[in-house]
């Protein structure tokens, strides 16, 4: 007796419905842990870089305001003459010779670690650079909360320099802002523009954070802003008398020179 011969269309809706009803096959319980353990570790990972890049860069604007909501912001130590880091001191002449010919790429780095050498107590001394000389003031003005930092002022003076021994001095094209970080107000009347001061690693110990280019007078000059770090009472001039303290905290992403 012949068998039944089923119909193809039969064997193709009987295929499909066991397909339907046969559950989903389920991934191990490895599998998950696998993935668990791996998300875990690149959240590590790049937990671990941001921290890296935080911490190692509060130069940064963007890193200094994290460190501030933190309250993790570094904090200044109070030198005093005695025990203010080593760095070399750099007549005019020297400071044009060492930073004038630095293109825009190599300012900006060198602005960034010097920078990072000032919020960091100058762990580097690399990079350590004190100013000296004779100065004529240009500008005075009081610091403000959009400034660099404050309470404070800024004074503008450029570098003067003698030619030889027989000539007086004359000006160089090495423009400062002196930012100096002082609730002491009451003497900023006595220094007036056109008075003449000398800057000097002692007892002063102005150091170089910023460097730039400016126009003076039709020609291009260096423009260098540096803060003093020995505090206590400070001799500006002749008669001027300033109580200069570590700020609180800074601006990084303030604008530079600045007038």
């Amino acid at each position: 007796m012949a068998r039944p011969v089923a119909h193809p269309e039969h064997i193709s809706r009987t295929v499909l419905r066991s397909a339907e009803d046969t559950p989903p096959r389920k991934r191990p319980a490895y599998f998950w842990w696998l993935l668990a353990n791996a998300l875990a570790l690149c959240f590590a990972v790049i937990s671990w870089f941001v921290c890296l890049d935080v911490f190692g860069n509060p130069e940064v604007p963007r890193n200094y305001a994290i460190l501030g909501k933190l309250k993790r912001l570094p904090v200044f130590k109070r030198y005093v003459l005695t025990d203010v880091p080593n760095g070399n001191s750099l007549t005019p002449k020297e400071l044009y010779q060492k930073f004038f010919g630095y293109t825009d790429d190599q300012a900006k780095r060198a602005n960034s670690l010097l920078m990072r050498n000032y919020i960091s107590n100058f762990d580097r001394l690399l990079f350590l650079t004190y100013i000296e000389g004779d100065y004529q003031i240009t500008g005075i003005r009081e610091l403000k909360s959009t400034d660099f930092l404050s309470p404070g002022m800024v004074i503008r003076a450029q570098a003067l320099v003698k030619p030889d021994d027989f000539t007086k001095p004359l000006p160089y094209p090495v423009i400062i802002d002196y930012i100096v970080p002082t609730e002491d107000g009451a003497n900023q009347g006595i220094l007036k523009v056109g008075d003449a001061i000398t800057i000097k690693k002692s007892p002063h110990c102005a150091a170089v954070i910023h460097v730039g280019k400016i126009i003076e007078n039709g020609d291009p000059a260096l423009m260098l802003t540096v803060v003093p770090i020995a505090y206590g009472t400070q001799q500006l001039g002749s008669e001027a008398y300033f109580s200069i303290e570590p700020p609180a905290e800074i601006r990084p992403g303030a604008k530079f020179p600045a007038f």
